[in-house]
């Protein structure tokens, strides 16, 4: 009688369940990563667009119309560039941002000539910011 090499049944499907349990594992590690990530940009991003806001109102003594400040468009005056382009709001469907801002591909603008609102969303702890929905003023950023 030969003994037979192989695996058996037995062996194959614990190989199996364990390479489904590791698998599972990094799927959920990766998706947090991802939403961290996105918070981590929005955050980035609002501060950028204060940072070019300033410049304008510096140059310009007044802070742009709601119109000027756009997803995708330049924050400019005459042939002065703050912002080559605004970026907008990095949207996904990974929780905690519901309603406007949240849901929106860009973030909410509001500018008069003295002061802006710029409202924007995180899920997540992002340095000192907090989750939940926030605005960012000349002032600075506001928690929820």
């Amino acid at each position: 009688m030969t003994k037979q090499k192989g695996f058996t049944l037995i062996e194959l499907l614990v190989v199996i369940v364990i390479i489904g349990i590791l698998a599972t594992l990094a799927t959920v590690t990766l998706s947090s990563a991802r939403a961290k990530a996105r918070d981590a940009r929005r955050v980035s991003d609002v501060k950028q667009i204060q940072t070019a806001l300033e410049l304008y109102y510096n140059d310009v003594t007044s802070y742009p119309a709601t119109a000027l400040v756009s997803t995708n468009l330049a924050l400019f005056n005459g042939t002065t560039t703050y912002m080559a382009k605004i970026p907008g709001n990095p949207l996904t469907s990974d929780g905690g941002c519901t309603g406007s801002p949240g849901t929106l591909s860009y973030y909410l603008y509001t500018g008069t000539s003295t002061s802006y609102s710029l409202q924007y969303c995180v899920t997540g702890t992002t340095g000192n910011v907090t989750a939940g929905t926030h605005t960012a003023t000349p002032g600075g950023i506001t928690d929820p």
